[in-house]
């Protein structure tokens, strides 16, 4: 159990019978919005133009990071300790509740037995969304905690969550009698279950228990931190990817169209931070949040360097393989010190790698599901994901697309 300091985490419903493309965002633990799972759920129909013009009204529409008034390269002017970066999320939520403009905050805190493991909680004392800092791995069932809210009075709240909680969170919004809703999002991260996440750090480290944080970074590296306060880096051609399981990573993870949350409010991400954080600022609600850290956050634009194209054309290469069952082409051990070190100098940096590592998650949203679930591709892959794979070869197939699907 939480100690009794700890934000509210509540006892949450058990949750409904899930299939294959779930990600148990929590909706189906609700009492009379379990219904709506079938139309809320990002990987059913989704209907990205009308929802983005329903939550952000008008706004640029970039082709590639969705709605958006402004995007940052960003950082706490003071990191917080135990933060997965600098703590700019946490802050965000913590600053929400210290100014009165929300009741409460329901996000994630670390599992006392396990910091990756993600507890949904209720925050209402700005000091507590310190627990709620650092990465979390596995589903958790965020929206599950919206029946205790209400039954607590919380009627402004902020939400802290990734692409398919939002997704489902925007579809029900209307229906939930609340006073305000501030959506913070970070982009998806592709996801496993806790075993799967700890066998990966085993094969990375020969003490796995006593990591604290682990963060793909955008110089090509991971960094893992460990309790003694050591820190080490691995190059990402380095990692043990090409010899995990098929099913390693869910197929929600892999067919995810959102990878950006277009939903949120602001997003906070690493993806063009460049050593930074990231910040898409969507609408008026996501400027104002970020506008009340003041000073206490440090704002500069984002740079963008190198070229994404021979890196995602890899990418598509190898994926077509490891969908059709065949091996992944493995670089040289002789030549990957070569590589790491020509990667962060020369291959795609800042807002380049953000678009390098969208092109490929629309990629890899169409090849995986063209295999896995072909008669959902006409419903459930959206234009602006087929716009990002078009370079590449990548066109919808006879069926594969509903007509005026996206012009709605």
């Amino acid at each position: 159990m939480l100690d009794r300091s700890a934000p509210s985490a509540p006892t949450l419903p058990p949750a409904a019978p899930r299939g294959a493309m779930c990600t148990d965002c929590g909706l189906s633990r609700l009492e009379g919005l379990a219904r709506r799972c079938g139309t809320a759920c990002q990987f059913t129909v989704p209907d990205y133009p009308a929802a983005q013009r329903r939550v952000h009204g008008t706004g640029e529409d970039d082709p590639f990071f969705g709605p958006r008034v402004a995007i940052h390269r960003a950082r706490m002017r003071d990191p917080l300790p135990g933060a997965q970066w600098t703590g700019l999320v946490s802050a965000l939520g913590a600053d929400l509740l210290r100014r009165g403009v929300v009741d409460a905050v329901l996000t994630l805190a670390a599992h006392p037995d396990d910091p990756f493991r993600g507890v949904p909680v209720i925050v209402t004392d700005p000091a507590d969304m310190a627990q709620a800092r650092g990465m979390r791995m596995g589903f958790a069932p965020l929206l599950a905690l919206l029946g205790p809210a209400a039954a607590a009075g919380h009627r402004r709240i902020a939400v802290i969550g990734v692409p398919c909680q939002v997704h489902a969170l925007r579809a029900v919004e209307a229906e939930l009698g609340l006073d305000a809703l501030f959506v913070i999002g970070t982009p998806c991260s592709d996801n496993t279950t806790l075993s799967n996440f700890h066998h990966f750090l085993s094969r990375l480290t020969d003490r796995p228990g006593d990591v604290t944080y682990l963060e793909f970074r955008a110089d090509y590296r991971v960094e893992i931190r460990f309790r003694d306060g050591a820190v080490r880096t691995v190059p990402f051609l380095d990692l043990p990817l090409s010899d995990l399981p098929d099913d390693f990573f869910p197929l929600t993870c892999r067919t995810c169209t959102d990878y950006a949350n277009r939903l949120a409010d602001v997003v906070v991400g690493y993806m063009g931070g460049d050593g930074d954080q990231w910040v898409i600022v969507r609408n008026d609600r996501g400027a104002a949040m970020l506008d009340g850290l003041g000073d206490a956050v440090v704002l500069s634009a984002p740079a963008s360097k190198g070229s994404r194209r021979g890196a995602v054309a890899g990418f598509l290469a190898n994926t077509e393989r490891a969908a059709g069952g065949l091996p992944l082409r493995r670089m040289p051990r002789w030549l990957r010190p070569v590589v790491s070190w020509l990667q962060p100098r020369i291959g795609p940096r800042g807002t380049e790698f953000a678009r390098a590592r969208l092109e490929m998650k629309a990629i890899e949203a169409i090849v995986h599901l063209r295999r896995a679930a072909p008669g959902r591709m006409r419903h459930m892959v959206p234009d602006h994901v087929w716009a990002l794979a078009a370079p590449y070869g990548l066109a919808p197939r006879a069926g594969e697309r509903a007509e005026g699907s996206d012009a709605r």
